[in-house]
């Protein structure tokens, strides 16, 4: 499919990937979809979306008529039946299977020319078309977090991507005004490759009563860093850092410079996954 052909998109996942992808979807102008089988994600979603882009007016970087267009171009459904479109985006847990299934639902319903995107940031590509029928039209699109803002996104061909499919996701980043990067399907791609050791070094550093959270993050913000390790992983949600560190763990064949943190264990056995939660690493409540 070429990107003057795509008119809609679908985005599984209401979480706060799923309805930053979203919005930036609907602002480009597409008639974009999004599903998730909790109806109270879908009204988090909608209300996340609105409060992104009143915060916009009020910096001067949104209009009212383009909020106004873009929250008439996104609809919401809880059954994944409904979900069809010219590009489906999935942004859900970081487990293999979940993305095997949903993908595997989504081929089986939609044109065989759609594209499937996955938004995983650590699972090789082609572990998940391997589970598919047409692994051809499966593609890696990586947006970071908060997708609303952020402008990088990684595109990600599998060993069976069709590399007119690759180059057409890359051209529909860059509507969406990201700055598009072609990665090799690896672990963690490049950025979270990259990033891993800010998160897991940091983590050791606690564990072995160097510093505290805060001195670590105060330390590496006064060296010119935007945001500490520790409030990066609270905005992020401490559990979707942790299972990409899994992940990662896993698939380097349990390197230990990949080691999840008992730490951050402790955080997600116990609820505490950020600002999202209302409680993280930091109180947000």
């Amino acid at each position: 499919m070429k990107l003057k052909d795509i008119k809609s998109i679908g985005i599984v996942g209401a979480g706060t990937m799923g309805s930053g992808i979203a919005q930036m979807s609907a602002m480009a102008g597409y008639q974009t979809i999004i599903f998730d089988i909790q109806e109270s994600a879908l009204e988090k979603a909608k209300s996340a979306v609105t409060k992104n882009l009143e915060k916009g007016i009020e910096k001067g970087k949104v209009t009212q008529e383009q909020k106004d267009a873009c929250l008439q171009n996104i609809s919401f459904i809880s059954k994944l039946d409904e979900l069809k479109a010219d590009v489906i985006i999935e942004a859900v847990v970081e487990k293999l299977q979940v993305k095997i299934d949903i993908f595997s639902q989504l081929e089986k319903i939609n044109s065989e020319s759609t594209i499937l995107a996955t938004n995983t940031s650590s699972i090789p590509i082609t572990q998940i078309g391997a589970g598919l029928q047409n692994p051809e039209r499966l593609v890696g699109m990586h947006f970071f977090n908060p997708a609303h803002i952020m402008k990088l996104v990684e595109v990600i061909s599998g060993a069976a991507t069709n590399p007119e499919i690759a180059q057409t996701t890359k051209a529909l980043a860059e509507k969406m005004g990201k700055k598009a990067v072609m990665a090799k399907d690896s672990p963690g791609f490049i950025v979270n490759r990259v990033a891993r050791h800010f998160y897991v070094e940091s983590l050791k550093i606690a564990e072995e009563n160097v510093a505290d959270f805060e001195q670590i993050d105060r330390l590496v913000e006064s060296s010119g860093f935007k945001m500490g390790p520790f409030r990066l992983m609270d905005l992020i949600g401490v559990d979707t850092n942790f299972s990409v560190t899994k992940s990662m763990f896993e698939s380097f064949y349990y390197d230990s410079k990949f080691r999840p943190s008992r730490i951050q264990q402790q955080k997600v056995d116990a609820g505490h996954h950020g600002r999202k939660s209302g409680k993280g690493f930091y109180d947000y409540n």
